[in-house]
């Protein structure tokens, strides 16, 4: 049974998600002393979390920080701000997704079970041998978010290592925004076209903090490709 941890301080919302959640078999957990919320993650230790923007004490992107920094766990934002922006900072803050409200149960749910497929699926088939994949020095392991080049390792989020992933399978060939789009997002047509740059943006970053000697390519009206340093431009 997944664990579900749910923080929202508008009771009504956060008693909707709850019950909803229950008819599917979801263990769900709300956090009630909003000032503990990382006490309360490393001691329900859910699965996914659902995190509100507004929030008494500290707001949701800072407790998405102090969560990030300690697990790998899906987060998914809900919340009535639905500007450019702030589904942008939460993204940025190492969110795996974002809902606006009022928002559909439907769409809630779909995106939880997405989320879930993606975090432990690999492991709930019982894969005996780890997945790793190679390109110009850099090793990623898919399943566990890590990617290390020369002795040095660092921790992705899950769509930052799905991402890396296809570029890195394609081996310096081009991979169409769409494609990406449509292979880290099953439902795209809710995902600001914006979202996809984010994590470019982060990949690109992370990167470069562990002195890999490849850069992820924009091709102008096509898409990316990763590039060794030795390889030409496209």
């Amino acid at each position: 049974m997944y664990k579900i941890l749910i923080v929202e301080d508008d009771i009504k919302i956060a008693d909707k998600l709850r019950s909803s959640m229950m008819k599917y078999d979801f263990d769900v957990r709300l956090v009630e002393d909003f000032s503990q919320v990382l006490d309360t993650f490393l001691e329900t230790k859910p699965d996914l979390v659902l995190l509100d923007v507004n929030l008494p004490k500290f707001d949701g992107f800072y407790w998405c920080r102090q969560i990030r920094a300690k697990s790998l766990c899906p987060i998914i934002f809900i919340s009535a701000r639905d500007g450019q922006m702030d589904q942008v900072l939460a993204l940025e803050n190492g969110a795996d997704d974002y809902i606006t409200k009022p928002f559909d149960m439907e769409i809630v749910m779909a995106k939880i079970r997405s989320q879930l497929r993606r975090a432990v699926g690999a492991y709930a088939f019982g894969q005996e041998q780890e997945r790793r994949i190679e390109y110009a020095g850099i090793v990623l392991y898919p399943e566990r978010y890590i990617v290390s080049c020369e002795g040095r390792t660092t921790d992705f989020t899950q769509k930052e290592a799905e991402l890396l992933a296809m570029l890195m399978e394609k081996g310096g060939r081009v991979v169409s925004r769409e494609r990406l789009l449509d292979m880290m997002w099953e439902d795209q047509h809710f995902i600001d076209d914006n979202t996809l740059n984010v994590y470019i943006t982060r990949v690109r970053r992370k990167l470069r903090k562990l002195g890999v000697e490849a850069h992820i390519e924009t091709v102008r009206g096509a898409g990316y490709r990763i590039v060794a340093e030795e390889e030409p431009p496209a």
